[in-house]
């Protein structure tokens, strides 16, 4: 009975690992307009960083100014 009981969780498990990580078929259009959303993205979050990069140097340059 246990082997049966183990049998069923084993099969339960692998059947919900296996839908559970399918991926959605998407168009190909679809597939470009995700591409283009990550590029903004990552292009956003460069650009954060070029501004803060920049404020540390003024910090930096401002406090070597008045020493």
């Amino acid at each position: 009975m246990k082997k049966l009981i183990y049998t069923f969780l084993i099969l339960f498990s692998l059947s919900i690992a296996v839908t559970g990580c399918r991926e959605e078929n998407k168009t190909p259009e679809e597939k470009v307009e995700e591409a283009i959303d990550e590029i903004g993205d990552d292009l956003e979050d460069a650009s954060d960083d070029v501004d803060d990069a920049m404020d540390d140097v003024k910090e930096e340059i401002d406090e070597e100014i008045e020493d």
